[in-house]
């Protein structure tokens, strides 16, 4: 019953605030990149930022991966009322298994999306999840970040933000990241370094936006 509620309630917020939401697209040109390439999107974003990411990019068939703990669940539920699909596992706990099932499904035509600081941080410091997965499918890394106008704090490690009604949200998304399946450790690294700053500057030209007015 628990888990029931839980699904239904973070639904129902998510879709109601959702669509409130008043969404400038910049970097749009990237993501048609990848498709006139043949290629499928690996897209990786902060945690904090879910909130709005997930609503931006529902009913597209995307899988994430979601923890196995109970919270796990819970995600599980409601994001595939959004048209998500659910892998479970975490870095800590499943991460082998996880990225398996995740090469599979990329394998077969779906998209993958990575929240690249979680599930426990560091806030912004991008893991290798999403580097190892485009070097093992050939599938391009696609970061962006949601910078909202207007927002609440979550009294999170991620410092959840959770948009308020009816303000604006710019999307902004980087140039297509692609990990060469050859590449060594060391070339890993260095992709998950471009990563990094792709999605920092990302967030420093948010930062400006909002700041904007």
């Amino acid at each position: 019953m628990v888990i029931r509620f839980a699904e239904w309630a973070f639904y129902l917020l998510i879709l109601v605030i959702g669509r409130t939401i008043r969404f400038e697209v910049e970097g749009w040109k990237n993501f048609e990149a990848i498709e006139n390439a043949g290629k499928i999107p690996i897209y990786a974003f902060w945690h904090d930022r879910i909130f709005a990411s997930t609503y931006f990019f529902r009913e597209k068939g995307i899988a994430v991966i979601t923890s196995q703990s109970k919270d796990g669940e819970y995600i599980a539920r409601f994001i595939q009322r959004l048209g998500y699909g659910a892998i479970r596992g975490s870095s800590t706990r499943g991460g082998v298994g996880a990225l398996i099932e995740m090469i599979r499904a990329m394998r077969q035509g779906i998209p993958m999306a990575f929240t690249v600081d979680g599930p426990k941080g560091p806030r912004y410091e991008a893991k290798t999840g999403a580097v190892l997965l485009a070097k093992k499918t050939g599938n391009p890394i696609m970061p962006f970040v949601v910078e909202l106008k207007r927002f609440w704090t979550v009294g999170s490690w991620d410092k959840l933000q959770i948009p308020v009604p009816f303000t604006r949200a710019g999307l902004t998304i980087g140039e297509p990241i692609y990990v060469d399946p050859d590449s060594t450790d060391e070339d890993v690294q260095k992709k998950l370094a471009d990563l990094q700053v792709s999605l920092d500057a990302m967030v420093s030209g948010g930062a400006a936006w909002r700041a904007s007015g």
